[in-house]
């Protein structure tokens, strides 16, 4: 088994990585095209994304390497091989799965001490190639702006690297003295340093403002400017277009460069400050807006408050009203001051509080990652083995479509979990956890299914089910018998179905009256007495079925094939009550156990009405009610 799976995994992660590289490629081509960058940097950033990639790549190259291995057994009867021998498929996925949980070993010993390095040194090439001047090519027609305070126009470039018709804006010095050059040609060449650009002009003019010591403007609102005419003239642009790189350090301070004891001690360091200054401003921040309102009362003795003009004020609207027009301006706006003032000191700190508390939940988040991605590697084996097992499709054909399907619900799930925890909308681990919880639901109940060869992967299965639940019923289908040993008990048969109505209409009476939603889930989901009906049925059905008379073996094609409803899973009160306040669950099965009861009081009414047919059948064949023909 391992050494028909570590090839298939091999090639399977090969080309995730490089699918996955090539995504990364098309992402950031904008920031890597045009910039003339040596091929040693594009080789360290291709090799740094790689190893970034690692953990995306490696579990879906797990999951689609298990697809084709099993699927491949199926295909070949290898596995019916197997199990037929007596080893189970646990037994056969035994050594795998030894071999997986060595693997997220490695992974998470990877994602801890070599991932955050690479990290770092990624995104620090990444920034650099962001911040790196793009390579002069200057096209024909259109103006090029990427040189700092220059706009050059081209109209046309010859072969031996004559530009003809230049137009060049300076605006280095500000738009106040901007400069326009225009010539009939000229020449570009970069400097022996590659830090200036120099240009040589033939054949040209020039217009420029003139500055003046006061005011550039004459009194008519007018601005000065000179005209120069020249036959050649230099001009020297800084344009440093060396690749430099950025200093590492500063995304060496980033979460995805930490391992995690470095993350757990930001967390834990960073929480310690945070809590600290927030028990040193609350006590100041509350004196400030609360209790200064009445400092200035509490601050001089009552023997005093006369000489510091300071007196008590019962009732402040009489006192307000009492003032003049300008004095009620004056508090007013030192009112609206005062409040400006406090706002603005509560949304500083405020915004403060909340720019820490992002870090420390970027870094809580990472730290779960961590985790997650590793385990990742091991649920995704226990979906892909069994279902392997179960399609019996080797290849890449159905197998990299299902690959491919389940990964992208997988990262679809894992990105709204991280959204939901990174908005604290929930908590970090649940959010990060969410991914991790549906994989290992869905690997539990595929291997269940696998090792009890089911055919949960059967088409017709799944269309038969959906066909029942839309309203598919099944058929009666009786023919007479050729030989016939005991003959019917007409008169018993007849008394079953008098009594059988009697206890069907008591039954339909009871379930007629629709159940409220927390009177259903305080009910027995065992109905005892729909059983006993049915049991009943069948013993009049079974002895009837030995009648001669191909009227009454036709007519009891006439009843409907009931089938409760059932829920043998909420017979436990722990799970009855969970349904029940999981509201969209709760409510969908509510909904459907109406919809099936409304078809069995249906079936139960046809039931009853047949039974009437056959009485009266019997009576006016006037058949012997011995045990005779």
């Amino acid at each position: 088994m391992v050494e028909t799976f570590l090839p298939l995994l091999l090639a399977t992660f090969s080309v995730c990585l490089f699918v996955l590289l090539m995504q990364f490629l098309w992402k950031y081509v904008d920031d890597m095209v045009g910039k003339g960058v040596e091929l040693k940097v594009l080789a360290q950033l291709f090799f740094y994304a790689a190893n970034s990639l690692v953990p995306m790549a490696l579990p879906i190259a797990i999951l689609l390497a298990s697809l084709m291995t099993f699927g491949s057994l199926g295909e070949q009867l290898e596995l019916l091989a197997m199990k037929a021998s007596g080893i189970s498929l646990l037994r056969i996925m035994k050594p795998l799965i030894i071999l997986l949980v060595f693997i997220s070993v490695i992974a998470f010993v990877f994602q801890n001490n070599v991932l955050p390095k690479a990290q770092a040194k990624l995104w620090t090439i990444v920034y650099s190639l962001r911040i790196k001047s793009p390579e002069l090519d200057i096209p024909e027609r259109s103006f090029y702006k990427d040189i700092p305070g220059y706009n050059i126009y081209v109209n046309h470039k010859t072969k031996t690297g004559l530009l003809l018709d230049v137009k060049i804006f300076d605006y280095s010095g500000g738009f106040d003295d901007a400069m326009v050059m225009v010539s009939d040609s000229g020449r570009m060449k970069m400097s022996d340093d590659k830090k200036y650009l120099i240009l040589t002009l033939y054949n040209g003019k020039l217009f420029q403002n003139i500055a003046m010591n006061k005011s550039r403007y004459n009194q008519q609102g007018q601005t000065s400017f000179q005209r120069q005419t020249f036959s050649v003239r230099n001009i020297v642009i800084s344009f440093d277009s060396n690749f430099s790189m950025a200093d590492e350090s500063v995304m060496r301070n980033r979460e995805v460069s930490k391992n995690i004891p470095a993350l757990r001690s930001f967390i834990r360091t960073t929480t310690m400050e945070e809590d600290s200054v927030t028990q040193m401003i609350r006590p100041t921040f509350i004196n400030q807006v609360y209790s200064s309102a009445f400092k200035q009362e509490k601050s001089y003795p009552q023997t005093n408050r006369a000489q510091a003009g300071v007196m008590p004020v019962t009732d402040f609207d009489l006192l307000y009203d009492s003032l003049p027009n300008a004095r009620k301006l004056q508090i007013l706006d030192n009112a609206k001051m005062k409040i400006e003032r406090f706002a603005n000191d509560f949304n500083m700190r405020m915004s403060q509080q909340t720019n820490t508390q992002k870090l420390i939940k970027g870094h809580k988040i990472e730290l779960h990652r961590k985790f997650t991605y590793s385990l990742a590697c091991l649920l995704f084996f226990f979906i892909g083995a069994p279902l392997g097992a179960i399609i019996r499709k080797g290849g890449l054909g159905l197998p990299a479509v299902l690959s491919v399907f389940i990964f992208v619900v997988y990262y679809t799930i894992e990105t709204f979990g991280w959204k939901m925890a990174k908005q604290d909308s929930w908590p970090v681990w649940e959010g990060m956890w969410l991914s991790s919880v549906v994989l290992a639901a869905l690997g539990v109940f595929l291997t269940y299914k696998a090792v009890n060869d089911s055919v949960v992967m059967n088409p017709d299965a799944w269309a038969e089910s959906v066909l029942r639940l839309f309203g598919k019923r099944e058929i009666r289908n009786y023919v007479r018998k050729e030989v016939i040993m005991n003959f019917p008990d007409y008169p018993e048969d007849v008394r079953l179905m008098k009594n059988w109505n009697e206890e069907a209409n008591l039954y339909l009476k009871q379930k007629q009256k629709i159940p409220f939603y927390i009177s259903f889930w305080k009910r027995d989901f065992q109905d005892k007495d729909l059983n006993r009906l049915l049991t009943s049925m069948d013993r009049w059905i079974e002895d009837l079925l030995n009648s001669n008379q191909n009227l009454i073996v036709g007519k009891l094609m006439d009843y409907p094939v009931i089938t409760p409803f059932h829920l043998t899973f909420l017979n436990r009160s722990a799970i009855r009550w969970s349904c029940s306040v999981f509201l969209p669950a709760g409510i969908l099965i509510y909904i459907v156990f109406l919809l099936k009861q409304k078809r069995i009081n249906n079936d139960l009414r046809m039931t009853i009405k047949v039974n009437e047919e056959i009485n009266k059948e019997l009576k006016n064949l006037k058949l012997d009610y011995s045990n005779n023909p």
